[in-house]
């Protein structure tokens, strides 16, 4: 799992309307980057609902949000018009990246075993540093709790 103070490893991966979305890119910027499950599942509609509506206010403090998932940028494209969300999701379905941060883990559910994706949350620097890391992130209230961290990183 990446730390406070690392490096956050380099991507390029498709946005929900297949544009290639790089690190490299958007450098300078202060970076929302979060790993969810599955679109269209409930506790992952929340989150980027929330995320949508709290949008205006990362704008004000410079910030991108990015979602990550491995759906395909089709589901994507379902998922943002059947909820009116205003962020950028992007394509894993590799999942390379998500292992490289960490995300890409055994789960367990009915006993059963899997790998699949830990609801994680990093905000990374304007230097391209990890500045925050949320870990099992339980999605109520999760979003402000980024934001006020957001906040007081940057004062």
């Amino acid at each position: 799992m990446l730390e406070v103070g690392q490096k956050a490893p380099e991507f390029c991966l498709p946005n929900q309307d297949d544009v290639e979305i790089c690190s490299r890119d958007i450098k300078g910027k202060w970076v929302v980057l979060y790993f969810y499950p599955r679109d269209n599942t409930p506790g992952c509609t929340t989150e980027a609902c929330e995320f949508t509506s709290a949008e205006p206010a990362f704008d004000n403090l410079d910030a991108i949000i990015l979602g990550v998932s491995a759906d395909t940028t089709k589901k994507h494209r379902n998922f943002i018009e059947k909820h009116k969300l205003g962020i950028t999701l992007l394509s894993d379905e590799s999942t390379e990246m998500m292992q490289e941060y960490g995300v890409w883990k055994m789960k367990k559910n009915y006993g059963k075993e899997y790998m699949g994706i830990v609801r994680t949350t990093l905000i990374i620097d304007p230097k391209g540093s990890i500045a925050e890391v949320w870990n099992n992130v339980r999605v109520k209230e999760h979003v402000a709790k980024v934001q006020a961290r957001l906040a007081e990183l940057q004062a």
